[in-house]
C-alpha cells in the first residue's frame, strides 16, 4: 500500500513509468525512486516491518 500511494503521488503507473505532468514530481522524483532503463523507475529501498500482527 505503501508503494503503490508514492508512486500515485509521483505520476507513475503500475510498471513505474512516469505519466505525470508534473516538473515538481520529476524533481522529487530521486527520492524515493531510480530511473532505470527505458524511462521506469524503481524503488530506492525495501521496507520490511519485522513486528507480528
Amino acid at each position: 500500500a505503501f508503494w503503490q500511494t508514492i508512486s500515485g503521488e509521483h505520476g507513475l503507473d503500475g510498471s513505474g513509468v512516469y505519466n505525470g505532468s508534473s516538473d515538481l514530481q520529476l524533481e522529487r522524483m530521486n527520492v524515493y525512486f531510480n530511473e532505470a532503463s527505458g524511462n521506469k523507475y524503481v524503488p530506492r529501498a525495501v521496507l520490511v516491518d519485522l513486528e507480528p500482527g
